[in-house]
This record gives C-alpha cells, structure tokens and sequence, in this order.
C-alpha cells in the first residue's frame, strides 16, 4: 500500500469524518448520521471462486473502510452497511469492485442468517425456508459503497457497469447495472462545500484546486478556515 493510500485510509477510519462523507452522499449534507451511531465491522472478505479443477480457492479481499450505522430520520430507523473506498488514482474497473465488496457482503449477511436459525428456536415452516436456510421473512442489511478520490483531475473511468460492457442496448437492458457512489473534487461545485461539516470539506476543496497553484493560494489566503487546519 502506498503511504497515500495508508493516509487516506486512516482519515477515513475517523467517524466524524466518515459520517461527513455519508451526510454529503446520501442526505445532500444534513446531519442523519451520527459519528456516535457507527460500529466498525471487520474489512477483510473471503470469496470463493472455483478454480480448473472444481475446488475452491479462497482468495481474500479487504476493503478500505467498513462500518454499521442506524440512521434515525423522521423518528425511522435505518439500519445500513457503509463501506468506503479510497482512491488515489483513478481505477478503470471501479464498478466491478465494488460490485463485488458489496455482494459479498450480501452473501454473508445471508450465511449468517442461516446460521443463527441453527441455533435458534424459530423451526423452518416449508421445505424451501428449510433448504435455503433463509427464511420467507428474513431480511438483510442495505449495503453501500462510496468511492473516495483524492486527485485532482476529473473522473474518467466509467461510474456504472454498463459503462464497461462491450454490448449494444438490446443486450443491456437485460443487464442489471451497478453504479458507482462517487465524491471526486473536480466534479464538486464550489458551493456544495459548504454541505461538509468536518475538514473534509478543506482536504477535498484544496485537492480541487491544487492543479493551479494561483488559485490555490488565492483560495488559502481568503478563506480563513485554512489557516487552522488540525
């Protein structure tokens, strides 16, 4: 791992600042998610692919940033999985990754599920809650991904599934597609920083910036938040 990825990993752990990002994504920067509700979760993954031969081969994939949050909006409680994604460098097949964090996810929620019904004292009521493990009223956790990148420059890998696939859109239509939860600097208008309400807001305002070292300064030297940053 680099020593940018190390830093931008570790600010992401801190759960106000993680919360920042989650408020800015998802609630166009209201104050839903409190740093307080976060629990982090374990970012190591195992999926098991087979290989030529028919067997497993466990292959391990860590994510970056993985925490459970109960958001509580209109007295509603919600419940989500919110894992984050650093990027230093753009990445070409973003989408895919993702995808896959999240599925994994998914399936351990539904392992997991099954898992506890073993145990516990409620009885499979049909063949098929039986043999799936999973109940017809069991149901799991919301997972979503943001994708962080510190660059400066724009964006430009695909932001969907669809927009990796060689395919015409009569084939595509029968493809269910997967977006990317993105923040990239360049792409944030200079009026949307205000929707930050930790330093996040400067990190990613300075970034933005940093391609043009005039503007730059002229943006440290205005604004007056700059001059006490932790």
């Amino acid at each position: 791992m680099s020593d940018k990825d190390t830093v931008t990993k570790d600010y992401m752990q801190d759960k106000e600042t993680f919360a920042d990002a989650f408020n800015f994504l998802l609630y166009g920067g209201r104050q839903v998610i409190k740093p307080e509700q976060l629990r982090p979760l374990d970012t190591t993954s195992i999926v098991l692919p087979y290989g030529e031969d028919g067997k497993p081969v466990p292959i391990q994939k860590y994510r970056d940033v993985l925490k459970i949050v109960t958001a509580m909006e209109d007295d509603k409680a919600t419940y989500l999985l919110l894992g984050i994604e650093n990027q230093s460098e753009i990445h070409y097949a973003m989408p895919v990754r993702n995808m896959l964090y999240d599925a994994i996810q998914y399936v351990a929620q539904v392992e997991d599920t099954a898992k506890s019904h073993k145990t516990g004292d409620k009885m499979p009521e049909t063949r098929a809650e039986f043999l799936s493990g999973f109940y017809k009223t069991d149901r799991i956790l919301p997972v979503i991904t943001l994708t962080i990148y510190f660059g400066a420059d724009e964006w430009t890998a695909p932001k969907d599934l669809h927009g990796m696939l060689s395919a015409d859109e009569e084939i595509l239509k029968f493809v269910d597609n997967y977006h990317l939860h993105l923040i990239a600097p360049a792409e944030i208008a200079d009026s949307d920083f205000t929707k930050f309400h930790t330093e996040l807001s400067l990190a990613l305002k300075f970034i933005k910036k940093s391609n043009n070292k005039n503007r730059l300064m002229e943006m440290i030297n205005e604004d007056a938040s700059f001059r006490s940053v932790s």
